[in-house]
């Protein structure tokens, strides 16, 4: 067991003013019944807190460090960009620059405009798909979270197929009367919604692979359904790829899949650990965002220069290790999960990429109906095992696990021996 004396201290004063004494609920670790760690530094594929305890950190702040902690080319890169400056409020080259590399990169986003965040780029997308189609219902997928936006912040209620339910205090319920709820890898549930509001909807959006309820994978075929039916019905297609946008590959999930939906969203890795977010798509959608149309959105901080610097030697980086980066990081997620499979038969492991989630569920789950039937008190239990054996997991059942390259063998060793001792040890008690 870890001392953590000084997180539980610090974590008693933030208590006093922020509510719940955190800034994102996650990291509050009530989920897990665990005081959050207060972390002092971060390094490669580590964390240290303000009590000296080191943790193999797979959180990677839920997912942009795709190359670990404080690389030193990405710090370099924002350190010299402060010498000319924090902001602007005005142009400069480098956002430029930024645009046209992942307009490249996501075929896409033929027109891009960056944001704050990945709310804010999923909130602006919607409104830009409302603005061109001239329709105000829109879709979205049980699970699938797409920021604190008021409109999205909607649960599917008692039918699975159904006009939703807000499931945050303070949301209006005619905020959410437009918008539709179905469940991922439900192409039925989307077909009858659909024919249900016949000309109405104005867009779907989506995680393609979703992240936010743990990792959950498409069936075959089915995005490429969703991609057909989209089109048959003039509603626009949005890939929420905040997560996923170069992590999933090179090209994010849009290349992976081989799907090219209408408008994409982007954020995390592109600022590489800095807040930052794009939002883009057909030349003809983003040409009714402001200042060319009438769809409004505006952001003083949009395209930080610092941000947008430590983005533009990230993409980089990316472009020149792709051949060996995207290889060396499945390779250690897949290791991970085989490690723990070959000694565990009663959880299940969904991976892809560098992206992975453990169930303690042995049913693999296809959508988040499923994944609200996994043993919730079995992985409270493991992560408390593993956190205080210094393996750092996101502290929930309904988040994504990330590798790193600065991930060694030795770290994954080291993290399936615990994992495998933690789960081996809930069977135990049980007998």
């Amino acid at each position: 067991m870890k001392n953590i004396k000084n997180s539980k201290a610090v974590f008693e004063q933030a208590m006093r003013y922020m509510p719940g004494g955190v800034n994102s609920p996650v990291r509050s670790f009530s989920a897990v019944k665990e005081a959050p760690r207060f972390i002092k530094r971060s390094f490669g594929a580590y964390l240290e807190d303000i009590d000296g305890n080191i943790y193999i950190d797979y959180i990677s702040s839920f997912g942009p460090l795709i190359f670990g902690h404080a690389r030193n080319e990405i710090l370099t890169a924002a350190k010299e960009a402060l010498d000319f400056g924090t902001t602007y409020g005005a142009c400069h080259m480098k956002e430029v620059k930024l645009a046209k590399i992942i307009s490249k990169l996501m075929p896409s986003m033929e027109m891009l405009r960056l944001t704050s965040s990945g709310t804010e780029a999923t909130m602006s997308a919607i409104r830009a798909a409302r603005g061109f189609t001239e329709k105000d219902k829109i879709i979205k997928l049980e699970g699938c979270y797409h920021g604190h936006i008021d409109h999205l912040l909607v649960s599917a209620g008692s039918g699975a197929s159904t006009f939703g339910e807000p499931f945050s205090k303070g949301v209006p319920k005619d905020f959410i009367k437009n918008t539709l709820i179905t469940n991922y890898n439900d192409l039925d549930g989307l077909k009858k919604i659909i024919m249900e509001n016949k000309n109405q909807i104005a867009a779907l959006i989506m995680e393609p692979i979703p992240a936010n309820m743990g990792l959950i994978l498409p069936k075959k075929n089915y995005l490429n359904k969703v991609r057909e039916i989209c089109s048959e019905n003039k509603i626009i297609l949005i890939f929420d790829e905040v997560i996923t946008g170069f992590r999933a590959s090179i090209g994010g999930a849009e290349e992976l899949t081989g799907i090219k939906p209408d408008m994409s969203c982007i954020g995390k890795i592109i600022g590489g650990g800095f807040p930052i977010g794009a939002f883009g798509g057909r030349e003809e959608i983003m040409n009714q965002v402001s200042p060319l149309g009438g769809v409004y959105h505006a952001g003083t901080l949009s395209g930080n220069p610092i941000a947008v610097s430590a983005g533009l030697e990230t993409m980089r980086l990316l472009i020149h290790e792709k051949e060996n980066l995207y290889k060396k990081i499945k390779n250690k997620a897949v290791k991970l999960k085989e490690n723990i499979e070959s000694e565990i038969n009663n959880i299940s492991i969904n991976q892809l990429g560098s992206m992975l989630t453990i169930f303690f569920n042995e049913k693999k789950p296809e959508n988040f109906e499923d994944v609200k039937k996994c043993n919730f008190k079995k992985f409270t239990k493991f992560f408390q095992n593993i956190v205080n054996k210094g393996i750092m997991f996101p502290p929930s059942q309904f988040e994504t696990v990330f590798i790193s390259s600065a991930h060694s063998d030795e770290d994954i060793k080291k993290t399936s021996d615990i994992c495998v001792e933690a789960i081996m040890s809930l069977e135990n008690k049980n007998k």
